[in-house]
């Protein structure tokens, strides 16, 4: 495997795809833009004139080789992750690269650990699926808040957004995932039916809000390498009024970075016995701050500073702190239990 600074993005015209085409390329990685659609790769690829552009589609995998050559890593940012993940791991294992993706979807996730964590071929190669504010941040969190106890009673995640306003992207995938949701409980990861609703206490600036049960794939990377019964998502309903509302028009850019104005906060609470640790991140733009969650796991693992290679979860991979240190305060800001909140920019 070679160690070089050309990353191949695939997905790279869509929302989030275009948020990782340009950290990767702030921070001095050549981006490969690769996607199926020739005529949105060239539009892109007259706005960075310096950079390759390859179309591949998951149903040719030659083409998917052609688009991985000569490069460290593959970003796949093109959803449904339940069509595109499998095809292009197949392909970064064919090329021996890595593979990080941002996958909210539970499915894709579990397809991903259950079909590749015991496959020989993954030796030496990172997979590392839902590098994202859903999977990864939550992961981290988690792993933060844990620190040195060996178990805990139960994790839980809430989100709390102002608002959100849908991408194509991610009303495709929600038309593509379908039935009950995968819960974790009793130490049993199956489908089932979510808790009620119930309220939450969110730090500043939301405060008490009315939250439903939304398990996303924090819940299938967790459950792989943190010791717990329990693991509960929430999101709290204004969002979900959003989701859901057909007419709720695509995020709209605020700065010139591209982000929308949508304000998030992330709160994980672990608890064991009558103990309860607690790490908070809040920020702006929940697709933006995606890019450099992902693009800093990449640099990480092509760098080899990671825990330990094969199908990875987030705090698995990496030293917790130290990376969402890295994140703040440009990207987000956090405060656990154990440490002063990062100072906001």
């Amino acid at each position: 495997m070679s160690l070089n600074n050309q990353v191949t993005v695939y997905g790279a015209y869509g929302h989030t795809g275009r948020f990782v085409v340009a950290e990767l390329y702030k921070r001095g990685w050549k981006p490969v833009l690769s996607g199926r659609d020739a005529a949105k790769l060239k539009a892109m690829g007259d706005e960075y004139p310096a950079l390759n552009t390859r179309v591949a589609t998951v149903e040719d995998p030659l083409s998917l080789s052609a688009a991985l050559s000569d490069s460290s890593a593959v970003i796949n940012c093109a959803g449904p992750f339940l069509d595109t993940a499998a095809p292009i791991i197949e392909a970064a294992i064919r090329s021996r690269i890595h593979y990080l993706d941002v996958a909210a979807e539970q499915a894709a996730v579990l397809d991903v650990f259950e079909r590749f964590r015991t496959d020989n071929r993954v030796n030496g190669i990172v997979i590392a699926p839902a590098m994202a504010f859903y999977g990864g941040l939550g992961d981290l969190m988690a792993t933060l808040a844990i620190g040195d106890w060996e178990n805990t009673d139960e994790i839980c995640i809430a989100v709390a957004l102002d608002s959100w306003k849908p991408t194509r992207g991610t009303r495709l995938t929600g038309q593509r995932n379908h039935g009950p949701r995968f819960i974790f409980s009793k130490n049993k990861l199956e489908r089932g039916d979510p808790p009620p609703h119930r309220k939450w206490n969110f730090p500043a600036p939301f405060g008490e809000q009315e939250v439903e049960s939304l398990p996303l794939s924090e819940t299938i990377t967790i459950s792989r390498h943190l010791r717990t019964p329990e693991i509960r998502m929430y999101l709290n309903l204004a969002p979900l009024s959003d989701l859901r509302n057909p007419d709720t028009p695509a995020p709209k850019a605020t700065d010139e970075s591209g982000r929308s104005s949508q304000i998030f906060l992330m709160d994980v609470i672990v608890r064991r016995v009558r103990q309860e640790r607690r790490v908070v991140a809040r920020g702006r733009d929940i697709y933006a701050i995606s890019a450099p969650i992902v693009v800093e796991a990449t640099a990480r693992i092509v760098m080899g500073s990671v825990k330990t290679r094969g199908v990875v979860a987030a705090g698995e991979a990496f030293d917790a702190r130290d990376f969402l240190n890295s994140l703040a305060p440009q990207y987000l800001v956090f405060r656990d239990s154990e440490g002063p909140e990062s100072e906001d920019r």
